[in-house]
């Protein structure tokens, strides 16, 4: 919306300001982080009064979740409307990725607020049914994958660039589609499955959401994309804006989230903002990268996946417990130590990632 300031300008001044990618984006980040930090307490205390007993606890987790009893839950809300107010204050509003990408966060959002919903209300674990989530993100990952092939350059339609390897793209056709449906409702579950202790998911969220807008800029800028030996994506760049917003919105959530939490994300947040990744990932062509950034969410989603797999062939486990973070509770490993690590697992895989675009 400010950047329509830029109307007012003659090529000086201040309002020239708004013109560059850069500084809008760290006006969203800053703005993001004032909106977390004003309003967190605010929103903290109608969560505790209107869920009463909070999130409810599975009985058979680790037992020092237990004191975790009473905590609130859907504090995903809090980031969301950071995130939602700084992108649509600093963001061009005639950039169709930016629509895309608010389109599955908040369309991923409603899906989580309704379990957790669910959840609190009826003071029980399930929730929404599985199959209900899963179509209904997958009704969202396909019209987000539709407009992103129309987006898109021709040139571009169907392809999916493969890491490491200059010029190496391969054209999937209308298969791209359901391959890009795939990477969304991955990557919001496997979000998801990692949001199980405090801080956990919000740090790697923020890091992947970090190395994607640097990638986002890079791809949209043609300068950066022939040295490079990259695919150019038109437009591309404005999503800097977008994730920028959402890592001033995630550093705010993560100070009440910090251990001990006095709210937790829910499946609102992880939901949402995996959703979010992912959407990136297919607007700038990047899914293969998003993979090794998001690394530790396809670990943890792969340790549930090997789990439930096995026990129902062998009837044992491979994991203490699933989701793999549960795994190292059990072996007696403590929750600050588990975050801390998983953070540090995070940073080496982005930066892996982002060595992507110059090894090749």
């Amino acid at each position: 919306m400010l950047y329509w300031l830029t109307d007012f300008s003659d090529g000086g001044g201040v309002f020239n300001l708004f013109r560059y990618i850069t500084f809008r984006a760290g006006g969203a980040f800053f703005t993001a982080l004032l909106v977390g930090f004003i309003f967190g307490p605010w929103l903290i205390g109608i969560l505790r009064r209107t869920q009463g007993k909070g999130q409810p606890i599975r009985d058979d987790g680790p037992e020092g979740h237990i004191s975790k009893a009473g905590t609130p839950t859907m504090g995903g809300i809090l980031i969301l409307t950071a995130l939602l107010v700084s992108t649509l204050l600093w963001a061009r509003l005639d950039n169709g990725y930016i629509w895309v990408v608010l389109m599955v966060t908040y369309g991923y959002a409603a899906i989580g607020f309704a379990d957790d919903y669910a959840k609190v209300s009826k003071q029980n674990t399930k929730g929404v049914s599985s199959k209900a989530r899963l179509a209904l993100g997958f009704l969202l990952a396909l019209l987000a994958s539709l407009l992103t092939w129309y987006l898109h350059p021709s040139d571009l339609e169907g392809r999916l660039s493969i890491p490491f390897f200059k010029d190496l793209v391969l054209n999937l056709g209308y298969f791209y589609i359901p391959f890009a449906m795939i990477v969304i409702v991955g990557a919001a579950n496997a979000v998801n499955l990692t949001d199980g202790l405090d801080g956990l998911a919000i740090m790697p969220v923020m890091i992947a959401a970090g190395t994607l807008g640097a990638i986002a800029y890079v791809v949209g800028r043609t300068d950066f994309t022939e040295y490079l030996g990259v695919q150019f994506v038109p437009g591309s760049g404005e999503l800097v804006i977008f994730t920028a917003a959402l890592m001033g919105g995630g550093l705010g959530f993560l100070w009440y989230n910090a251990p001990p939490a006095a709210v937790f994300m829910g499946d609102t947040g992880s939901l949402a903002l995996g959703g979010a990744i992912g959407a990136i990932a297919v607007c700038t062509q990047h899914e293969i990268v998003l993979g090794i950034v998001g690394g530790l969410f396809v670990v943890e989603a792969l340790s549930v996946i090997i789990q439930v797999a096995y026990f129902k062939r062998t009837g044992k486990r491979v994991f203490l417990m699933a989701p793999i973070h549960h795994h190292f509770e059990k072996k007696g490993w403590s929750e600050p130590q588990i975050v801390i690590r998983f953070w540090i697992i995070s940073l080496i895989l982005a930066l892996i990632g982002l060595a992507t675009l110059k090894i090749r």
